[in-house]
């Protein structure tokens, strides 16, 4: 699963990773960095709509739009497994309709070690955006608010993180960011090679949701024997 992950990029990447956006470049928009994004809070996703190509706002944690309960009742479905994506009633919706991709600067995994879990902070090896592929679905709320939201897709870990974990998530090459967003490829882009990743140990203190989210030493790699850090606790907006 991927139930941890950052963004750490500026307005001009983000926009030349989401071309072409229906927004000018200019001027350019403040991009929060964060470090420790968990499940229920706001991510960035990016859309195909009538329009082209936008970067919306999603809760992160699918909400199908016939759930009858309260915001409080709800599992978030921050996941979506590739192997039943498209027939799991809870996906199948949203992965014939609503495709999203959710620009990632790495995830989190965790090895299980004597002495207890053990972080891992893993992305591209040459430091650019990784595209997670993703479906997004409305819902509203018993006050009638729209709340768009949105879940990872992943699959079976490649060689390079199988050692960590046994899933991972699913990625897409920009050749492919089109026939994703537009419905037409078919789930076998989502088992393309991903880009070469690297990977490190970050302290443990990130292993609580949102600690350290406005923190760059969060996504740091650290000794192994280091203990957690001390630092007080991000804000997540």
């Amino acid at each position: 699963m991927c139930g941890r992950y950052s963004v750490n990029y500026t307005w001009p990447q983000i926009y030349a990773f989401s071309q072409p956006l229906t927004v000018p470049a200019e001027p350019a928009r403040n991009v929060q960095a964060r470090y420790n994004i968990g499940p229920t809070t706001l991510i960035d996703i990016l859309v195909k709509t009538p329009a082209g190509r936008e970067l919306w706002k999603a809760r992160w944690g699918l909400i199908p739009p016939w759930h009858k309960g309260t915001r409080k009742d709800i599992k978030p479905h921050i996941n979506s497994r590739i192997e039943t994506v498209d027939t799991n009633g809870l996906f199948k919706r949203a992965y014939i309709k609503n495709r999203c991709i959710i620009p990632a600067s790495g995830f989190y995994e965790w090895t299980e070690e004597e002495g207890g879990k053990i972080p891992h902070f893993i992305s591209a090896r040459d430091g650019t955006i990784l595209a997670f592929a993703g479906i997004w679905e409305r819902w509203r709320d018993e006050n009638g608010e729209e709340v768009i939201s949105a879940s990872i897709i992943t699959r079976e870990a490649n060689p390079f993180m199988s050692k960590i974990h046994d899933r991972m998530p699913a990625m897409l090459h920009p050749s492919d960011f089109d026939a994703w967003l537009d419905g037409t490829a078919g789930k076998d882009v989502l088992m393309k090679p991903p880009p070469e990743l690297r990977g490190w140990i970050v302290n443990k203190r990130m292993n609580k949701t949102g600690v350290g989210d406005d923190d760059p030493a969060t996504a740091a790699p650290v000794d192994p024997e280091a203990p957690p850090s001390s630092a007080p606790q991000g804000e997540l907006f």
